[in-house]
């Protein structure tokens, strides 16, 4: 039985019961199901379930009992490593088990990288103290413990060590916050603290409890109580002190009700992201979304220099679980002033890659930040780009474009140019896939029949370096190229290697969109254009281009500060997705024999449609001679 519902809510809680032989594993789970001390039970008992009403949070718990020995030590790590919660035991008449815990079982759980809760239970304690009666008042609470810690748990809000609330649970509830304060005062009235009250808990609070609340707050903590009502500093207070009492569905509760999971992220059921589309099917912000953040840039651009200091970027994410731009593939991927600042272009391709990358992060990060529009309204799915070849045009605001060459090719001092980072001799390999994006504005006129450039048009290009240990990895995958927009080979035009090598990537990424369908525009870049070409560079390049149906490499010189023209060529290759996609022998071949088929197959249907006709013709003739 699955442990959740497509909503996220926990529909049953496993929790597996472990220790050393002998220890009352058995007799516990027996009288915890029957409310009775058993008799006799069996070394090991089945899974044994304590329905939905059991407990109070009307979720059933299914309980296993596991053997200790030798022979049952696979099925206990398969045990262990499904469980929800464990629980340990220890015999209280043998010390020894006890000492086993922290010798053992504890290690070993760690070993095994068990991330459950665990709940160590003392058994037998009539057989250590002869005078102790046999009581049954604590065994139902060892699984409602247990029940408890898997669906309150304490570690994602509270830091036992600090003993304050975790920086994740202070920014979930900082939204909540945020979203009950309605005139946006800064405080919780009484009227909208009584409506959050009843939006969580469905009961409103009494005058009286208002003032309770409001008295326990005031007396404890500075600032806590305004004259406008109840603070944030209040509302973080009451949430903490509710988890000190070891009240934590109260604060469970308020969370799941605004729509968070277990890690305090918003549950994927509440992101409606449209998942059913094509591989060749992207997915975009709508103009409603970025209309959304360029007014938020605008709200947090403080001293109104058009870009964002950390602290000013910062404070945008302040209600998100995390800033979501600080770690890869995110991190350094967009441009920024020379002061580190995030220009309006810099934040809205950021936005534009993590769409790309991560529709579902995406839009979590939208609503945390304060989207209030219908969330489907925030993204879009565009055409598929088979149907844009057939149209020759495309619909499309975002391209993707994969960066491929051999090692020193200069595929990294291109990325960094298009984000405006200074370029640098420096040659450090790039072992991982590493994205950037920006805004491409079309200021001028191509000079390739095969791109006319539309002026003022503005697109967001995102580069993706392949690096040259995993093209073979992402070739491996059928569809690989179904999302990719246009496709450029870089050489080192002094280098004859790189140029051979560029060559064979390109044959490769070919051959690989014939087969799959999903061929793609491409373009070849002869870089570090201010050093020497090496003999015969034009040629050799002429000859492959004319074969493969492409134009030209286009020069390019990073050092020189020479590349922005190129950006605008690539966007101008994915606008048409029906040019420059390079063609093989094989692929000619094959395309030849469609045509002869389809040939074929209309000269047989032309045929037989005249003799369709011959014999209809025939019949009415030989009925009028009758007559």
């Amino acid at each position: 039985m699955p442990s959740r519902s497509a909503a996220g809510v926990r529909t049953g809680v496993r929790v597996v019961v472990s220790g050393d032989r002998g220890t009352g594993k058995s007799s516990l789970i027996s009288a915890a199901a029957s409310d009775a001390f058993p008799e006799y039970v069996p070394a090991v008992l089945p899974p044994t379930r304590l329905p939905s009403d059991f407990y109070p949070d009307g979720v059933p718990v299914t309980i296993v009992d596991t053997s200790s020995s030798m022979e049952s030590r696979v099925k206990l790590i398969d045990e262990l490593k499904r469980a929800d919660a464990v629980v340990l035991t220890y015999a209280c008449d043998q010390p020894m088990t006890l000492s086993r815990l922290s010798s053992f079982w504890l290690p070993e759980l760690r070993k095994l990288e068990i991330k459950a809760p665990v709940i160590v239970v003392g058994c037998k304690l009539d057989l250590r103290d002869e005078r102790q009666p046999m009581n049954l008042e604590q065994v139902p609470d060892v699984f409602y413990y247990a029940q408890k810690a898997v669906l309150h748990p304490t570690a994602p809000l509270f830091d036992q060590e600090k003993q304050t609330l975790k920086p994740r649970c202070i920014r979930a509830l900082k939204r909540i916050f945020m979203l009950c304060d309605h005139d946006m005062d800064g405080a919780l009235s009484d009227a909208e603290l009584n409506e959050f009250q009843v939006k969580c808990f469905n009961a409103p609070l009494q005058p009286a409890e208002i003032v309770g609340v409001k008295r326990v707050v005031q007396e404890r903590i500075r600032g806590g109580v305004s004259d406008l009502g109840l603070t944030l500093e209040g509302f973080l207070f009451l949430h903490a002190l509710f988890i000190e009492k070891g009240r934590l569905e109260t604060t469970w509760a308020v969370l799941r009700k605004f729509g968070y999971n277990d890690e305090l992220k918003l549950r994927d059921d509440i992101l409606p992201v449209p998942t059913k589309h094509a591989p060749d099917q992207t997915v975009e912000l709508t103009n409603e979304a970025i209309d959304f953040l360029r007014g938020i840039f605008r709200l947090y651009d403080s001293d109104n220099d058009g870009s964002l200091q950390p602290s000013e970027f910062d404070d945008i994410f302040v209600t998100a679980p995390e800033s979501p731009w600080t770690v890869d593939p995110y991190v350094d991927a967009a441009e920024r002033t020379p002061q580190g600042n995030l220009t309006i272009n810099g934040f809205l391709s950021e936005w534009a890659l993590m769409t790309t990358l991560d529709p579902s992060y995406c839009l979590a990060n939208l609503i945390c930040i304060g989207y209030g529009g219908d969330p489907t309204s925030a993204l879009r799915v565009t055409r598929r780009r088979s149907v844009d070849r057939k149209k020759k045009q495309t619909e499309k605001n975002v391209f993707h474009c994969f960066v491929f060459g051999p090692k020193k090719s200069g595929k990294s001092a291109l990325l960094n140019s298009f984000i405006g980072r200074p370029f640098s001799s420096n040659y450090t390999p790039t072992n991982d896939v590493r994205h950037v994006a920006n805004a491409v504005e079309q200021i001028g006129v191509s000079d390739s029949h095969r791109c006319p450039i539309v002026l003022g048009s503005q697109k967001t290009l995102i580069l993706q370096e392949i690096p040259g240990d995993g093209v073979k990895k992402l070739l491996s995958n059928r569809e690989c190229l179904a999302a990719c927009d246009v496709a450029v080979f870089l050489y080192d035009s002094s280098d004859e290697y790189s140029w051979k090598r560029s060559r064979e990537l390109l044959l490769d990424v070919a051959r690989r969109g014939e087969e799959s369908g999903y061929g793609v525009p491409c373009l070849l870049i002869a870089a570090k254009d201010d050093l020497d070409p090496f003999p015969m560079s034009l040629q050799n390049s002429a000859r492959v281009t004319q074969q493969l149906g492409m134009e030209a490499p286009i020069p390019v010189g990073v050092k020189l500060r020479d590349s922005k023209s190129v950006f605008s060529r690539i966007v101008c290759a994915a606008e048409h997705p029906h040019l420059s996609i390079p063609e093989t022998e094989k692929g000619k071949k094959r395309k030849r024999y469609r045509r002869l088929v389809n040939s074929s197959l209309m000269f047989v249907s032309v045929g037989a449609a005249v003799a369709v006709v011959g014999l209809a013709a025939y019949r009415a003739y030989a009925a009028r001679k009758n007559t």
